[in-house]
């Protein structure tokens, strides 16, 4: 059976979403706003994509941009329903129910207020465990299909006159970048419902369990919280099956922000031979240590923490703070075909100079299908 999710759950929610942000993934104040409001307006039900029908539409609700910059965003919580409207009215039926392109402060939170409203279930699939740049990286194994697919963004900055609607379609590859491009022109952040696909095919392509993976880490942190920040870290550590990676202290910070709405460079800790560069898309993507081996890939989990335990955003690291670096390895998260898929690689690559693939593809094996009656 489904469960209703509450006031309790928000703040877990946004939590662990926080470490799964791996350096993006929204604002926590955003996402408790999108949580509070939606479980006083409504009842969101998080259920597992068994308890719908196999042939069920399901879509992804999601936010587009880069706001760890200094853009001038503005996001209302019915940017979010607006959305899942304008999709379900080019698709000419109903959604059964919304999962999310990826974890985040925020984005985890995305298809609550939508739920709540209009009655879409919550479905506790995720198309990327962390956050990453591209839709494509959450787009459950559609970035390199030709099919035609509908995507819809809704938001903008309204005192500024950049308040945009917009419905797209064609192949997903194609008309992401409309989407972004819309998300620029809008203040830097906008609100998304896109992609289409019945429920068996969610089953098949997402990382299941995403949604409760992260709840279940927001309420470790919060048990451990009164003990202090060594004992949040700990609690993370364990709960996420990851390790610390590195520590020390912020040397140098190169973030550019680009008209395509990402926030792309690298940030480096330490110095000399102990030096650690974590290169970074919105989110962060890899680590590699002074020699140039690589120590962490997408989609591996890439989080920085502070002496607290609270994870920080690539807008927040300064030079001088000094951070924790979490790494949970891609071989003990559920990983959807999205994120192993070559044909998502090539446009991050590009924009951050280094090799992606070879690391996040080795090692990889296909998932398996079936098992379930009518679900095969």
């Amino acid at each position: 059976m489904g469960r209703i999710l509450t006031e309790k759950d928000v703040e877990p929610a946004v939590k662990g979403g926080s470490v799964y942000a791996a350096g993006g993934g929204g604002w926590a104040d955003h996402g408790r706003m999108l949580g509070y409001a939606a479980v006083s307006i409504g009842k969101p039900e998080l259920v597992d994509i068994e308890e719908l029908e196999p042939r069920d539409w399901v879509a992804t609700s999601a936010a587009i941009g880069a706001p760890a910059s200094t853009t001038a965003w503005e996001m209302q919580g019915r940017d979010y329903v607006k959305a899942v409207e304008l999709l379900q009215e080019a698709l000419g039926e109903p959604l059964a129910g919304l999962m999310i392109g990826q974890n985040g402060k925020s984005s985890t939170l995305n298809a609550w207020l939508p739920g709540a409203i209009l009655g879409t279930k919550v479905v506790d699939a995720v198309g990327d465990i962390r956050a990453h740049p591209t839709g494509d990286m959450g787009s459950i194994g559609m970035a390199s299909s030709p099919d035609q697919s509908i995507q819809t963004a809704v938001g903008g900055n309204r005192s500024e006159n950049r308040y945009i609607e917009l419905v797209t379609r064609g192949a997903t590859a194609k008309i992401s970048p409309i989407l972004r491009t819309a998300s620029d022109m809008s203040g830097g952040f906008i609100a998304s419902c896109r992609n289409p696909v019945r429920a068996k095919y969610v089953r098949r392509n997402a990382a299941l369990g995403g949604i409760s993976l992260a709840l279940e880490l927001g309420e470790a942190i919060i048990k451990a919280e009164a003990k202090g920040g060594s004992a949040v870290i700990d609690a993370i550590v364990k709960t996420t099956g990851g390790s610390i990676l590195a520590k020390g202290t912020v040397t140098q910070k190169d973030l550019v922000y680009t008209k395509e709405a990402f926030d792309v460079g690298r940030f480096v800790l330490n110095e000399g031979d102990k030096a650690i560069t974590i290169h970074t898309m919105n989110e962060y993507m890899a680590v590699d240590d002074a020699g140039g081996t690589r120590l962490a890939t997408f989609p591996d989990v890439i989080t920085t923490l502070d002496a607290s335990g609270t994870p920080l955003s690539a807008g927040q690291l300064r030079v001088g703070m000094f951070v924790f670096i979490l790494h949970v390895s891609k071989k003990i998260i559920p990983l959807s075909t999205s994120v192993i898929e070559p044909a998502v690689f090539p446009p991050v690559e590009k924009a951050l100079g280094i090799d992606l693939a070879t690391y996040a593809l080795d090692g990889i094996k296909p998932r398996k299908k079936g098992g379930v009656k009518g679900w095969e």
